[in-house]
């Protein structure tokens, strides 16, 4: 059984038991989250596809932790101008395990 969830303008494809380095969500660690924007599932082999989204369907996790993702540089410049810049970024995310599909 699998369910692809939107979470973060991003799209993920879960079983239970799988873990996700996701967009950070405002909730603790250690305490459950259910998604609940759900949209298809799968139950040996019966799709289920919503529209936009499966009414009824959540999944619910588990947050294991916050982190933040690796370092990205962005190097802007102008030539012949004497103009450079160097940006860095690092993304606040959640590591979430999948614990069940509630279809």
């Amino acid at each position: 059984m699998y369910a692809v969830l939107k979470t973060g303008g991003k799209q993920y494809r879960v079983a239970a038991g799988d873990t996700l380095e996701i967009e950070r969500l405002e909730v603790e660690a250690g305490k459950p989250f259910n998604f609940d924007s759900i949209l298809l599932v799968s139950n040996d082999g019966k799709v289920t596809v919503g529209a936009p989204t499966v009414s009824g369907a959540t999944v619910t996790a588990d947050v294991v932790a916050h982190k933040r993702g690796d370092k990205k540089v962005t190097f802007k410049m102008k030539r012949r101008k004497g103009y450079h810049k160097t940006i860095g970024h690092r993304q606040e995310l959640t590591v979430v395990k999948i614990t069940a599909i509630n279809a």
